[in-house]
């Protein structure tokens, strides 16, 4: 089974990104209810901080993408190439919400910031920019979203077949038979 799995360092980055990302949709989905004050404030800046950690990880799983070849695959036609279809959307989403989020915030009087440490921006105050990235960033998400639960949907349905697919992304020796 060790030559059919993936790469350690790809399941604890994906696992990881999984974990971050619906906590992203999460936080994203409930700070928007929130009265304006410190406790939305805080909010928006996890969620940045949060969103910039999530696209330097990205960049360290295409890195890794590249340098380890994915095992090879154990299905075969239209559901082997949805499969594909929906992770090359999946990187494209994690790829663009958080560039749209950032210009977003570049194009805002406030400072932007990674966990406390202020980061320059590429923009400067203009409503009408915020306004178009903020509209961009809501639609990948909500896109992102529902690529999110076809994964899912996916992946219960390998869980379900127990047909060794999901097996190959669990941490350790996790549900083997």
């Amino acid at each position: 089974m060790s030559g059919s799995r993936h790469p350690l360092p790809l399941i604890v980055l994906h696992w990881t990104m999984a974990v971050l990302l619906v906590w992203m949709l999460w936080l994203g989905w409930s700070m928007l209810d929130l009265p304006k004050g410190p406790e939305r404030s805080a909010a928006y800046g996890l969620h940045k901080s949060l969103g910039l950690l999530l696209l330097g990880l990205l960049a360290v799983r295409i890195a890794i993408r590249l340098h380890w070849r994915s095992p090879p695959s154990l299905s075969s036609g239209w559901q082997d190439d949805l499969a594909m279809v929906i992770h090359r959307l999946l990187y494209m989403f994690m790829l663009l919400a958080p560039l749209a989020g950032y210009l977003a915030s570049s194009f805002t009087p406030y400072p932007l910031k990674f966990f406390g440490v202020e980061l320059p921006k590429l923009g400067w105050p203009d409503e009408g920019l915020n306004e178009a990235f903020k509209a961009a960033h809501f639609a990948l998400v909500w896109g992102g979203a529902a690529l999110i639960a076809l994964h899912v949907a996916g992946a219960l349905k390998h869980a379900l077949q127990r047909d060794g697919i999901v097996q190959r992304m669990l941490p350790g020796g996790l549900f083997r038979d």
